[in-house]
Protein backbone atom coordinates (compact mmCIF):
# COMPACT_ATOMS: atom_id res chain seq x y z
CA UNK A 1 0.00 0.00 0.00
CA UNK A 2 1.95 3.41 -1.34
CA UNK A 3 3.16 5.57 1.38
CA UNK A 4 2.62 3.63 4.32
CA UNK A 5 5.23 1.36 6.09
CA UNK A 6 4.77 -1.18 8.19
CA UNK A 7 5.28 0.49 11.54
CA UNK A 8 2.58 2.78 9.99
CA UNK A 9 -0.11 0.74 9.85
CA UNK A 10 0.53 -0.99 13.49
CA UNK A 11 0.35 2.04 14.36
CA UNK A 12 -2.80 3.33 13.10
CA UNK A 13 -4.34 0.25 13.90
CA UNK A 14 -3.37 0.13 18.07
CA UNK A 15 -4.73 4.48 18.01
CA UNK A 16 -7.68 2.66 16.07
CA UNK A 17 -8.22 0.03 18.92
CA UNK A 18 -7.23 2.43 21.75
CA UNK A 19 -9.45 5.56 20.78
CA UNK A 20 -12.12 5.17 17.70
CA UNK A 21 -15.36 4.11 18.44
CA UNK A 22 -17.01 2.43 15.97
CA UNK A 23 -20.28 2.92 14.60
CA UNK A 24 -22.73 -0.42 14.83
CA UNK A 25 -19.86 -2.45 16.51
CA UNK A 26 -19.51 -4.46 19.46
CA UNK A 27 -15.90 -3.75 20.51
CA UNK A 28 -15.33 -6.47 22.85
CA UNK A 29 -13.47 -8.60 20.41
CA UNK A 30 -10.73 -5.87 19.14
CA UNK A 31 -9.52 -7.11 22.43
CA UNK A 32 -8.68 -10.06 20.94
CA UNK A 33 -8.44 -9.37 17.43
CA UNK A 34 -7.17 -6.39 15.28
CA UNK A 35 -10.21 -4.12 13.94
CA UNK A 36 -10.75 -3.53 10.58
CA UNK A 37 -8.91 -0.57 9.55
CA UNK A 38 -9.57 0.10 5.53
CA UNK A 39 -6.42 1.87 4.24
CA UNK A 40 -6.95 2.50 0.87
CA UNK A 41 -9.57 2.38 -2.52
CA UNK A 42 -9.60 2.17 -5.68
CA UNK A 43 -12.74 1.56 -8.49
CA UNK A 44 -14.24 -1.93 -7.27
CA UNK A 45 -11.39 -2.45 -4.36
CA UNK A 46 -10.95 -1.81 -0.85
CA UNK A 47 -7.39 -2.76 1.05
CA UNK A 48 -7.05 -3.50 4.89
CA UNK A 49 -4.71 -3.03 7.24
CA UNK A 50 -3.19 -6.60 6.72
CA UNK A 51 -3.13 -5.26 3.07
CA UNK A 52 -5.52 -7.70 1.46
CA UNK A 53 -7.79 -7.08 -1.01
CA UNK A 54 -11.36 -7.27 -0.66
CA UNK A 55 -13.94 -6.63 -3.98
CA UNK A 56 -16.77 -4.34 -2.12
CA UNK A 57 -20.27 -5.23 -3.14
CA UNK A 58 -21.63 -2.67 -0.47
CA UNK A 59 -20.44 0.51 -2.21
CA UNK A 60 -18.51 1.48 1.32
CA UNK A 61 -20.15 -0.98 3.57
CA UNK A 62 -24.00 1.46 3.41
CA UNK A 63 -24.43 1.73 -0.18
CA UNK A 64 -22.91 5.12 -0.52
CA UNK A 65 -19.51 4.92 -2.90
CA UNK A 66 -21.81 4.90 -5.95
CA UNK A 67 -18.80 5.53 -8.47
CA UNK A 68 -16.04 3.70 -6.81
CA UNK A 69 -12.94 4.91 -5.38
CA UNK A 70 -9.88 6.56 -6.05
CA UNK A 71 -11.42 9.38 -8.18
CA UNK A 72 -8.89 11.95 -8.73
CA UNK A 73 -11.59 14.52 -10.47
CA UNK A 74 -13.56 14.47 -7.66
CA UNK A 75 -10.87 14.92 -4.70
CA UNK A 76 -9.38 17.98 -7.19
CA UNK A 77 -13.01 18.91 -7.57
CA UNK A 78 -13.64 19.32 -3.84
CA UNK A 79 -9.59 21.23 -3.07
CA UNK A 80 -10.15 24.03 -5.43
CA UNK A 81 -13.44 24.67 -4.07
CA UNK A 82 -11.97 24.99 -0.51
CA UNK A 83 -9.01 27.06 -1.03
CA UNK A 84 -11.39 29.41 -3.09
CA UNK A 85 -13.95 29.36 -0.51
CA UNK A 86 -14.59 26.61 2.03
CA UNK A 87 -18.03 27.80 3.93
CA UNK A 88 -19.98 30.07 4.68
CA UNK A 89 -23.51 29.56 6.61
CA UNK A 90 -26.28 28.83 4.86
CA UNK A 91 -28.23 31.55 5.19
CA UNK A 92 -26.26 32.73 2.57
CA UNK A 93 -25.38 30.88 -1.06
CA UNK A 94 -22.60 29.43 -2.91
CA UNK A 95 -21.53 29.14 -6.69
CA UNK A 96 -21.08 25.16 -6.10
CA UNK A 97 -24.20 25.00 -3.77
CA UNK A 98 -26.73 27.01 -6.78
CA UNK A 99 -24.87 25.18 -9.45
CA UNK A 100 -25.74 21.62 -7.85
CA UNK A 101 -29.34 22.60 -7.16
CA UNK A 102 -29.72 23.57 -10.68
CA UNK A 103 -28.47 20.70 -12.17
CA UNK A 104 -30.24 18.29 -9.44
CA UNK A 105 -33.60 19.97 -10.08
CA UNK A 106 -33.26 19.45 -13.92
CA UNK A 107 -33.63 15.68 -12.92
CA UNK A 108 -36.50 15.93 -11.10
CA UNK A 109 -39.17 17.09 -13.24
CA UNK A 110 -42.30 18.69 -10.66
CA UNK A 111 -39.17 19.53 -8.24
CA UNK A 112 -37.89 23.07 -7.78
CA UNK A 113 -35.95 23.32 -4.10
CA UNK A 114 -32.99 22.45 -2.46
CA UNK A 115 -32.21 22.86 1.01
CA UNK A 116 -28.40 21.40 2.26
CA UNK A 117 -27.60 19.52 5.21
CA UNK A 118 -24.90 16.63 5.81
CA UNK A 119 -26.93 13.12 6.55
CA UNK A 120 -29.44 11.75 5.39
CA UNK A 121 -31.09 11.54 9.34
CA UNK A 122 -30.69 15.40 8.51
CA UNK A 123 -32.55 15.63 5.70
CA UNK A 124 -35.45 13.79 6.89
CA UNK A 125 -35.40 15.39 10.36
CA UNK A 126 -36.00 18.50 8.08
CA UNK A 127 -39.23 17.57 6.31
CA UNK A 128 -40.83 16.14 9.81
CA UNK A 129 -40.17 20.14 11.11
CA UNK A 130 -41.31 21.19 7.85
CA UNK A 131 -44.59 19.20 8.05
CA UNK A 132 -44.90 20.16 11.89
CA UNK A 133 -44.52 24.13 10.80
CA UNK A 134 -47.12 23.57 7.91
CA UNK A 135 -49.23 22.44 10.42
CA UNK A 136 -49.13 25.08 12.75
CA UNK A 137 -49.30 27.45 9.84
CA UNK A 138 -51.82 26.37 7.65
CA UNK A 139 -54.01 23.60 9.55
CA UNK A 140 -54.24 25.10 13.06
CA UNK A 141 -51.64 22.36 14.31
CA UNK A 142 -53.71 19.66 13.10
CA UNK A 143 -52.33 17.75 10.30
CA UNK A 144 -49.20 16.83 12.12
CA UNK A 145 -49.00 13.13 12.42
CA UNK A 146 -46.58 11.29 10.16
CA UNK A 147 -47.32 8.07 8.78
CA UNK A 148 -44.26 5.86 8.17
CA UNK A 149 -43.89 1.57 6.86
CA UNK A 150 -42.98 -1.16 8.53
CA UNK A 151 -39.32 -1.92 7.96
CA UNK A 152 -38.42 1.12 6.47
CA UNK A 153 -35.27 3.02 8.20
CA UNK A 154 -35.48 7.13 7.99
CA UNK A 155 -32.29 7.81 10.03
CA UNK A 156 -30.50 7.68 13.28
CA UNK A 157 -31.55 10.49 15.63
CA UNK A 158 -34.74 10.43 17.84
CA UNK A 159 -36.93 12.09 15.95
CA UNK A 160 -35.89 10.34 12.99
CA UNK A 161 -35.56 6.32 14.81
CA UNK A 162 -39.28 7.46 15.75
CA UNK A 163 -40.30 6.30 12.04
CA UNK A 164 -37.87 3.22 12.14
CA UNK A 165 -39.91 0.51 10.88
CA UNK A 166 -37.29 -2.06 12.07
CA UNK A 167 -37.67 -2.12 15.93
CA UNK A 168 -34.37 -3.52 16.92
CA UNK A 169 -32.82 -0.49 15.57
CA UNK A 170 -35.27 1.77 17.62
CA UNK A 171 -35.24 -0.38 20.72
CA UNK A 172 -33.77 0.97 23.75
CA UNK A 173 -33.29 4.97 22.91
CA UNK A 174 -37.46 5.68 23.34
CA UNK A 175 -39.43 6.89 24.89
CA UNK A 176 -40.02 8.47 21.09
CA UNK A 177 -42.22 11.63 20.41
CA UNK A 178 -45.90 11.24 19.82
CA UNK A 179 -47.12 11.80 16.25
CA UNK A 180 -45.12 9.07 14.05
CA UNK A 181 -47.70 6.31 13.57
CA UNK A 182 -46.18 2.60 11.60
CA UNK A 183 -48.48 1.62 8.50
CA UNK A 184 -48.28 -2.36 7.29
CA UNK A 185 -45.16 -3.18 5.17
CA UNK A 186 -45.45 -4.69 1.50
CA UNK A 187 -43.50 -7.67 1.10
CA UNK A 188 -45.49 -9.86 -0.91
CA UNK A 189 -43.17 -12.96 0.05
CA UNK A 190 -44.22 -12.15 3.80
CA UNK A 191 -47.80 -11.10 3.11
CA UNK A 192 -50.32 -10.24 5.22
CA UNK A 193 -53.38 -10.48 3.05
CA UNK A 194 -54.06 -13.45 0.93
CA UNK A 195 -55.48 -11.72 -2.35
CA UNK A 196 -55.14 -11.69 -5.61
CA UNK A 197 -53.79 -7.89 -5.85
CA UNK A 198 -51.91 -7.73 -2.93
CA UNK A 199 -50.03 -4.42 -3.87
CA UNK A 200 -53.86 -2.23 -4.25
CA UNK A 201 -54.23 -4.38 -0.75
CA UNK A 202 -51.17 -3.10 0.45
CA UNK A 203 -51.78 0.37 -0.35
CA UNK A 204 -55.31 0.37 0.88
CA UNK A 205 -53.68 -0.81 4.36
CA UNK A 206 -52.46 2.22 4.60
CA UNK A 207 -55.32 4.19 4.02
CA UNK A 208 -57.39 2.15 6.74
CA UNK A 209 -54.53 3.44 9.39
CA UNK A 210 -55.50 7.20 8.01
CA UNK A 211 -58.79 6.74 8.74
CA UNK A 212 -58.36 4.92 12.37
CA UNK A 213 -55.99 7.91 12.78
CA UNK A 214 -58.81 10.83 11.05
CA UNK A 215 -57.10 11.89 7.69
CA UNK A 216 -57.26 16.05 9.50
CA UNK A 217 -54.36 14.75 11.82
CA UNK A 218 -52.06 13.16 8.67
CA UNK A 219 -50.13 15.71 7.19
CA UNK A 220 -47.60 13.35 5.87
CA UNK A 221 -46.89 9.86 4.56
CA UNK A 222 -42.72 9.09 4.47
CA UNK A 223 -41.93 5.72 2.33
CA UNK A 224 -38.60 4.35 1.08
CA UNK A 225 -38.96 3.46 -3.02
CA UNK A 226 -37.58 -0.17 -2.14
CA UNK A 227 -37.09 -0.52 1.64
CA UNK A 228 -33.15 -0.73 1.82
CA UNK A 229 -32.09 -2.31 5.03
CA UNK A 230 -35.27 -3.68 6.02
CA UNK A 231 -34.83 -6.64 3.37
CA UNK A 232 -34.19 -4.88 0.15
CA UNK A 233 -38.15 -5.04 -0.94
CA UNK A 234 -39.20 -3.25 -4.40
CA UNK A 235 -42.88 -2.72 -3.81
CA UNK A 236 -45.54 -4.38 -5.99
CA UNK A 237 -47.28 -3.86 -8.92
CA UNK A 238 -50.29 -1.54 -8.16
CA UNK A 239 -48.53 -0.32 -5.10
CA UNK A 240 -47.75 3.39 -5.56
CA UNK A 241 -50.48 4.65 -8.09
CA UNK A 242 -52.90 3.83 -5.03
CA UNK A 243 -50.60 5.54 -2.19
CA UNK A 244 -50.38 8.67 -4.55
CA UNK A 245 -54.06 8.45 -4.85
CA UNK A 246 -54.61 8.06 -1.13
CA UNK A 247 -51.96 10.83 -0.44
CA UNK A 248 -54.25 13.05 -3.50
CA UNK A 249 -57.68 11.98 -1.47
CA UNK A 250 -56.64 13.37 2.13
CA UNK A 251 -54.18 16.22 1.18
CA UNK A 252 -51.31 14.11 2.72
CA UNK A 253 -47.95 14.97 1.40
CA UNK A 254 -46.06 12.26 0.12
CA UNK A 255 -42.17 12.28 1.13
CA UNK A 256 -39.72 9.92 -0.67
CA UNK A 257 -36.88 9.07 0.98
CA UNK A 258 -34.03 8.36 -1.68
CA UNK A 259 -31.16 8.08 1.02
CA UNK A 260 -30.62 4.47 -0.62
CA UNK A 261 -31.53 4.75 -3.94
CA UNK A 262 -31.06 8.05 -5.02
CA UNK A 263 -28.29 9.19 -7.47
CA UNK A 264 -28.65 5.98 -9.95
CA UNK A 265 -28.52 2.88 -7.49
CA UNK A 266 -31.73 1.70 -9.05
CA UNK A 267 -30.55 2.06 -12.92
CA UNK A 268 -32.97 5.87 -13.25
CA UNK A 269 -32.04 9.51 -11.20
CA UNK A 270 -33.66 8.23 -8.35
CA UNK A 271 -36.06 5.10 -7.29
CA UNK A 272 -39.63 7.13 -7.33
CA UNK A 273 -39.13 7.91 -10.94
CA UNK A 274 -39.96 3.94 -12.07
CA UNK A 275 -43.11 4.49 -10.49
CA UNK A 276 -44.36 7.70 -11.89
CA UNK A 277 -44.88 9.18 -8.13
CA UNK A 278 -45.35 13.04 -7.83
CA UNK A 279 -43.73 13.65 -4.56
CA UNK A 280 -43.72 16.53 -2.41
CA UNK A 281 -40.82 16.15 -0.79
CA UNK A 282 -37.31 13.76 -1.59
CA UNK A 283 -34.85 13.29 0.48
CA UNK A 284 -31.06 12.35 -0.43
CA UNK A 285 -27.43 11.80 0.95
CA UNK A 286 -25.08 8.41 0.30
CA UNK A 287 -24.77 8.36 -3.15
CA UNK A 288 -24.81 12.14 -3.85
CA UNK A 289 -21.68 12.88 -3.40
CA UNK A 290 -20.19 9.09 -3.32
CA UNK A 291 -18.74 9.27 0.16
CA UNK A 292 -16.49 12.16 -1.21
CA UNK A 293 -17.69 14.51 0.96
CA UNK A 294 -20.81 14.89 3.59
CA UNK A 295 -23.96 16.30 1.88
CA UNK A 296 -27.98 15.59 1.92
CA UNK A 297 -30.60 17.36 0.16
CA UNK A 298 -34.18 18.15 0.78
CA UNK A 299 -35.80 18.87 -2.22
CA UNK A 300 -39.21 19.86 -2.48
CA UNK A 301 -42.35 21.35 -4.76
CA UNK A 302 -42.50 25.06 -4.97
CA UNK A 303 -45.75 24.83 -3.11
CA UNK A 304 -43.96 23.62 -0.31
CA UNK A 305 -41.23 26.54 -0.46
CA UNK A 306 -44.05 29.01 -0.98
CA UNK A 307 -46.08 27.75 2.64
CA UNK A 308 -43.52 29.46 4.21
CA UNK A 309 -43.66 33.12 2.17
CA UNK A 310 -47.26 33.22 3.26
CA UNK A 311 -46.49 35.89 5.43
CA UNK A 312 -43.08 38.49 5.35
CA UNK A 313 -44.39 40.42 8.47
CA UNK A 314 -45.06 37.28 11.02
CA UNK A 315 -41.19 36.66 12.03
CA UNK A 316 -42.45 33.33 13.04
CA UNK A 317 -43.61 32.04 9.89
CA UNK A 318 -40.03 31.08 7.83
CA UNK A 319 -38.34 27.78 8.31
CA UNK A 320 -36.27 28.56 11.28
CA UNK A 321 -33.86 26.28 10.47
CA UNK A 322 -29.71 25.39 10.13
CA UNK A 323 -27.57 22.74 9.18
CA UNK A 324 -24.19 24.08 10.18
CA UNK A 325 -21.78 21.86 7.54
CA UNK A 326 -24.90 22.46 5.18
CA UNK A 327 -22.63 25.83 4.31
CA UNK A 328 -20.00 23.78 3.81
CA UNK A 329 -19.12 23.88 0.03
CA UNK A 330 -17.17 20.72 -0.50
CA UNK A 331 -20.45 18.69 -0.48
CA UNK A 332 -21.88 20.21 -3.64
CA UNK A 333 -18.13 20.80 -5.42
CA UNK A 334 -18.15 16.80 -5.17
CA UNK A 335 -21.69 16.13 -5.92
CA UNK A 336 -21.56 18.31 -8.86
CA UNK A 337 -18.48 15.98 -10.53
CA UNK A 338 -20.23 13.11 -9.31
CA UNK A 339 -23.08 13.49 -11.38
CA UNK A 340 -21.17 14.06 -14.68
CA UNK A 341 -19.18 11.02 -13.92
CA UNK A 342 -22.28 9.29 -13.76
CA UNK A 343 -23.97 11.34 -17.34
CA UNK A 344 -20.25 10.92 -18.74
CA UNK A 345 -19.74 7.43 -18.35
CA UNK A 346 -23.22 6.19 -18.94
CA UNK A 347 -23.99 4.48 -15.26
CA UNK A 348 -27.23 4.85 -15.38
CA UNK A 349 -27.34 2.20 -18.18
CA UNK A 350 -24.51 0.27 -16.40
CA UNK A 351 -26.37 -0.47 -13.90
CA UNK A 352 -29.41 -0.87 -15.82
CA UNK A 353 -27.25 -3.93 -17.64
CA UNK A 354 -24.79 -5.13 -14.55
CA UNK A 355 -28.35 -4.93 -12.19
CA UNK A 356 -29.76 -7.62 -14.97
CA UNK A 357 -26.78 -9.91 -14.45
CA UNK A 358 -26.88 -9.65 -11.25
CA UNK A 359 -30.27 -10.61 -10.82
CA UNK A 360 -30.11 -13.28 -13.30
CA UNK A 361 -27.12 -14.85 -11.34
CA UNK A 362 -29.35 -14.71 -8.37
CA UNK A 363 -31.86 -16.69 -9.62
CA UNK A 364 -29.43 -19.28 -11.14
CA UNK A 365 -28.11 -19.80 -7.61
CA UNK A 366 -31.23 -19.91 -6.25
CA UNK A 367 -32.14 -22.60 -8.50
CA UNK A 368 -28.80 -24.62 -6.78
CA UNK A 369 -29.42 -23.73 -3.10
CA UNK A 370 -32.80 -24.22 -1.44
CA UNK A 371 -31.38 -21.87 1.56
CA UNK A 372 -33.01 -18.98 -1.04
CA UNK A 373 -36.54 -18.47 -0.47
CA UNK A 374 -36.48 -15.24 -2.16
CA UNK A 375 -34.71 -13.24 -4.65
CA UNK A 376 -35.50 -9.05 -5.29
CA UNK A 377 -33.98 -5.78 -6.32
CA UNK A 378 -34.20 -2.50 -8.64
CA UNK A 379 -30.71 -2.34 -10.93
CA UNK A 380 -27.56 -2.58 -8.96
CA UNK A 381 -29.19 -2.84 -5.33
CA UNK A 382 -30.31 -6.59 -4.65
CA UNK A 383 -31.32 -9.34 -1.59
CA UNK A 384 -31.55 -12.96 -1.34
CA UNK A 385 -33.56 -13.94 1.63
CA UNK A 386 -32.68 -17.36 3.09
CA UNK A 387 -34.89 -19.32 4.66
CA UNK A 388 -34.79 -22.77 6.18
CA UNK A 389 -37.60 -24.49 4.27
CA UNK A 390 -38.77 -23.10 1.15
CA UNK A 391 -43.03 -24.42 2.22
CA UNK A 392 -42.71 -22.86 5.64
CA UNK A 393 -40.33 -19.68 5.12
CA UNK A 394 -39.23 -20.25 8.38
CA UNK A 395 -35.91 -17.51 8.30
CA UNK A 396 -32.07 -18.74 8.37
CA UNK A 397 -30.57 -18.00 12.11
CA UNK A 398 -28.83 -14.48 11.81
CA UNK A 399 -25.52 -15.97 12.96
CA UNK A 400 -25.94 -18.54 10.27
CA UNK A 401 -27.01 -15.51 7.15
CA UNK A 402 -23.58 -13.70 9.05
CA UNK A 403 -21.69 -17.27 8.29
CA UNK A 404 -22.46 -16.48 5.07
CA UNK A 405 -20.85 -13.09 4.92
CA UNK A 406 -17.98 -13.67 6.71
CA UNK A 407 -17.03 -16.68 4.86
CA UNK A 408 -17.37 -14.21 1.36
CA UNK A 409 -15.36 -11.87 3.22
CA UNK A 410 -12.79 -14.90 3.66
CA UNK A 411 -12.69 -15.38 0.22
CA UNK A 412 -12.32 -11.27 -0.63
CA UNK A 413 -15.55 -10.13 -1.06
CA UNK A 414 -17.93 -7.90 1.20
CA UNK A 415 -21.17 -8.34 1.13
CA UNK A 416 -23.93 -7.23 3.47
CA UNK A 417 -26.95 -8.82 5.56
CA UNK A 418 -30.36 -7.40 7.56
CA UNK A 419 -29.30 -7.78 10.78
CA UNK A 420 -30.48 -6.56 14.26
CA UNK A 421 -33.22 -4.88 12.28
CA UNK A 422 -36.41 -6.92 12.05
CA UNK A 423 -36.91 -9.30 14.92
CA UNK A 424 -36.37 -12.99 13.70
CA UNK A 425 -35.83 -11.93 9.74
CA UNK A 426 -32.90 -10.82 9.55
CA UNK A 427 -32.19 -13.07 6.91
CA UNK A 428 -31.63 -11.23 3.70
CA UNK A 429 -28.64 -11.18 1.99
CA UNK A 430 -27.86 -7.11 0.64
CA UNK A 431 -25.92 -6.37 -2.30
CA UNK A 432 -25.36 -2.71 -3.86
CA UNK A 433 -21.92 -2.81 -5.77
CA UNK A 434 -20.39 0.29 -7.41
CA UNK A 435 -22.38 1.89 -10.29
CA UNK A 436 -19.20 0.88 -12.07
CA UNK A 437 -19.25 -2.90 -11.81
CA UNK A 438 -18.35 -4.89 -14.52
CA UNK A 439 -19.97 -8.62 -15.59
CA UNK A 440 -16.46 -10.03 -14.14
CA UNK A 441 -17.13 -8.51 -11.16
CA UNK A 442 -20.79 -9.44 -10.44
CA UNK A 443 -19.28 -13.02 -11.24
CA UNK A 444 -16.76 -13.10 -8.83
CA UNK A 445 -19.76 -11.37 -6.37
CA UNK A 446 -22.27 -14.39 -7.12
CA UNK A 447 -19.64 -16.74 -7.24
CA UNK A 448 -18.76 -16.12 -3.61
CA UNK A 449 -21.70 -16.76 -2.50
CA UNK A 450 -22.11 -19.76 -4.24
CA UNK A 451 -19.29 -21.01 -2.25
CA UNK A 452 -20.20 -19.80 0.86
CA UNK A 453 -23.81 -20.88 0.94
CA UNK A 454 -22.28 -24.48 -0.04
CA UNK A 455 -19.87 -24.15 2.80
CA UNK A 456 -21.95 -23.12 5.28
CA UNK A 457 -25.39 -24.48 4.77
CA UNK A 458 -24.78 -27.78 2.64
Amino acid sequence: MDGYSSNDISAVVEADRAHVWHHLSQHKPYEQVDPRVIIEGKGMRVWDARGKEHLDAVSGGVWTVNVGYGRESIANAVRDQLIKMNYFAGAAGSVPGARFAQRLIEKMPGLSRVYYSNSGSEANEKVYKMVRQIAHKHHAGRKWKILYRERDYHGTTIGTLATSGQAQRAAQYGPYPDGFVMVPHCLEYRKQWDVENYGLRAAEAIEEVILREGPDTVGCLVLEPVTAGGGVIVPPTGYWEKVQEICAKYDILLHIDEVVCGVGRTGMWFGYQHYGIKPDFVTMAKGVASGYAAISCTVTTEAVFELFKDDPTDSMSYFRDISTFGGCTAGPAAALENMRIIEDEGLLDNTTAMGARLMANLHALMDKHAVIGDVRGKGLFCGAELVVDRGTKEALDEKRVQAVVADCMAQGVIIGATNRSVPGLNNTLCLSPALIATPDDIDQITDAIDQALTRVCG
